[in-house]
């Protein structure tokens, strides 16, 4: 394994009815002004607002509310919240929602300190946030792992981007699989999906034999797919949501990246394609990753046939790769760049701008040219 420092900031209430108790103690810590922010009100409808709103007024706290929060996150909602968080002295960030929500609150909560645009401080200067707003999370819908740490992932209309800004790390994450009830099941499973996308990309990034970070991604990715099979039978089991909530949280809280390099090759070409599109991420990671595989079996063929053993039973690579596609299917996720619901049309145009445009990750299992990153996208189609 490479040298590595690993630290790991945020503390992690888990398990059913455990909110009230964890907001009331971190609550008594945190300043009088305290924003609440949240996405589109499906908080509302299943009563966690009220909940929320009844303990924030309990501990005596003035609250200001950042709502309408998107699914792909927009950079000019970002700024929205960060002068609210000026305007109001805001002393603490309550996200309350998804990978969506809490990523925004992120990085509301490093640019509302900072006066420089945060774009521009980051991918023009080179500099990144070393202070922010204290904040805590609340997960509703579970699968990116936002919780776990500082990196966000936030649309930029103006530019056609979409990528990482660095933001803020949440003090405390509340895991209640209890509030992912009333998650529509595509959402929840398109949400696993990316967790599992996780693990994989970590796992085929570089890293020497008989690693402990490639075995315990081996079985997070495996515990993941045996609890979104649980949820085909019984989308309420609120076992398999928690244990999935946790498999998010492991896939992002750094323990399987450290000592090595990671793959995020396919994320990079999807956060792309969002940018264009506006697509849910999970369902258009599930349409990437075979083909985007297939075209790197040969580059990693050791580590595809242990992911194929390990993770689906089968003795070949191109066995696993196919018990992939077809577990992507038995989910009912998209197959197809076709099927993913898109602000615009999919077109072979469309998809030349995404394959200019996208991060190219150098550590994967091989560095890909513009030329096959379009290649691929045009067999997703």
């Amino acid at each position: 394994m490479n040298t590595f420092t690993f630290t790991y900031p945020t503390k992690v209430y888990f398990g059913e009815k455990v909110a009230a108790e964890a907001l009331k103690g971190e609550l008594s810590k945190v300043g009088k002004t305290v924003m609440l922010a949240y996405g589109g009100g499906s908080i509302m409808k299943n009563g966690i607002y009220d909940e929320i709103k009844i303990l924030l007024t309990d501990a005596n706290k003035e609250v200001v509310e950042l709502s309408g929060i998107m699914p792909n996150p927009t950079y000019t909602k970002v700024q929205e919240g960060a002068r609210l968080v000026r305007e109001h002295q805001v002393d603490f960030i309550l996200a309350v929602g998804g990978g969506s929500v809490i990523d925004c609150c992120k990085v509301v909560s490093a640019q509302a300190k900072v006066e420089e645009d945060i774009w521009e401080m980051e991918y023009v200067s080179g500099k990144f946030p070393t202070q922010g707003i204290p904040m805590g999370a609340v997960v509703t819908a579970s699968g990116t792992g936002a919780e776990m740490n500082s990196g966000a992932v936030i649309t930029y209309e103006e530019k056609m981007w979409k990528g990482p800004i660095v933001g803020t790390a949440v003090s405390f994450a509340i895991l209640d699989p209890a509030y992912t009830a009333s998650v529509p099941s595509m959402q929840v499973l398109s949400g696993a999906f990316d967790t599992l996308s996780h693990a994989m990309e970590t796992y085929l990034g570089n890293s020497d034999a008989d690693n402990v970070s490639d075995d315990v991604a081996l079985a997070i990715m495996r515990n993941t797919v045996i609890n979104m099979r649980r949820l085909l039978v019984d989308i309420n089991d609120m076992q398999a949501r928690g244990n999935l909530m946790w498999d998010s949280a492991m896939a992002e809280n750094g323990i399987l990246k450290v000592g090595r390099l990671t793959d995020f090759q396919a994320h990079q070409i999807e956060h792309q394609l969002g940018a264009y599109t506006d697509c849910n991420h999970g369902q258009g990671l599930a349409v990437i990753h075979p083909v985007y595989y297939r075209h790197i079996l040969k580059d990693a063929q050791e580590k595809f046939t242990r992911f194929a053993r390990e993770v689906f039973g089968k003795e070949s690579a191109e066995e696993g790769l196919d018990a992939l596609s077809d577990f992507i299917k038995e989910c009912h996720l998209p197959t197809k760049l076709g099927e993913l619901r898109s602000k615009v049309e999919i077109t072979p145009e469309i998809l030349r701008k995404v394959a200019d445009s996208c991060n190219i990750i150098k550590c994967n299992p091989r560095e890909l040219s513009r030329d096959e990153v379009y290649g691929i996208l045009l067999e997703c189609m």
